[in-house]
């Protein structure tokens, strides 16, 4: 049997990279999106698209293709990755959070300033890990087998965010033991505790290599921005249709491109604000400011 691995993918960054690393490690992945209410619930749709986009690539790597319409999971059966969204939405209206339908406007800068703990969900990651770790206690169970939960949560997490912290972890965890029989057979998986984003974009370069993954096509079907916007796209003919752009200004955007940057890579997804269409020159240009501006104050 594979090792098995229950994964919460928001659709960011992180946590695309960290299924990749999960597969390139030859596990199983159940992987759990969750809908809060987030203003950018467009991760949710990108996590959907990567995760489909995986599935195929893998499924017509290892096996030679199919006649026409014969679905290789009919064939073959089982996918490398099981995705499910959890719906919480009907939180949103009870939470306090930037980052959560109607509240306060997402701010701008980088991620060391002050006002970024605006975009703190109060208790987001307890209440994710308490469904987390359910699932990932049933698959053990069922199966007979040792479970690793899987979260993308990294070094520039810790300042703002306090249940990303490995303090938090650890109790959690004891609380999960503490509360169920049989949770010794679970436990968590965190390799990008101490990296950064660049450090994870680095590993994420070489996932892609190791599994035969085109690195672009993986990484525009992921979504970072905290403020993302719709703008009219027009074909050859003229006609508009509406695309999601990532925004560059809110921190979680400025801390991406800049991971870009430090691997010498154009970031595939693309870039707006409340004006239209910026490219991705524009993009590093003032990323580059606000490193520059902030490196000043520390």
């Amino acid at each position: 049997m594979k090792k098995q691995a229950v994964l919460s993918l928001s659709g960011g960054m992180d946590s695309s990279t960290l299924l990749l690393h999960l597969l390139a490690n030859g596990y199983e992945v159940t992987a759990l999106s969750f809908d809060y209410g987030q203003k950018h619930s467009v991760e949710l749709e990108r996590a959907q698209e990567l995760v489909e986009y995986i599935n195929l690539q893998l499924l017509n790597k290892n096996h030679p293709p199919m006649p026409k319409g014969v679905t290789l999971g009919r064939v073959f059966g089982k996918q490398p990755i099981t995705y499910q969204v959890i719906k919480l939405d009907g939180l949103s209206h009870l939470l306090n959070s930037s980052l959560v339908s109607g509240g306060a406007e997402v701010p701008e800068g980088h991620y060391a300033e002050e006002n970024m703990k605006a975009t703190v969900v109060p208790n987001r990651n307890k209440i994710f890990s308490s469904i987390i770790q359910a699932v990932a206690l049933s698959i053990a169970e069922s199966k007979n087998c040792n479970v690793d939960i899987a979260m993308g949560i990294h070094a520039g997490d810790h300042a703002i965010y306090p249940d990303c912290r490995q303090e938090f972890r650890d109790i959690d965890y004891q609380a999960f033991v503490a509360g169920n029989w049989g949770a010794e057979k679970v436990q968590y998986y965190t390799p990008y505790l101490e990296d950064d984003k660049f450090g994870i974009l680095k590993d994420g370069e070489k996932c892609c290599e190791q599994l035969g993954l085109n690195f672009d096509e993986v990484y525009r079907r992921t979504n970072t921005s905290y403020k993302p916007m719709i703008h009219l796209v027009f074909d050859t003919y003229g006609n508009p249709s509406p695309e999601w752009f990532s925004d560059y200004k809110s921190a979680s955007s400025v801390e991406r491109v800049e991971a870009f940057l430090k691997l010498g890579r154009r970031d595939p997804v693309n870039y707006a604000d409340e004006f239209g269409i910026v490219t991705w020159e524009y993009v590093k240009e003032y990323v580059s400011s606000v490193l520059d501006d902030h490196a000043k104050t520390v």
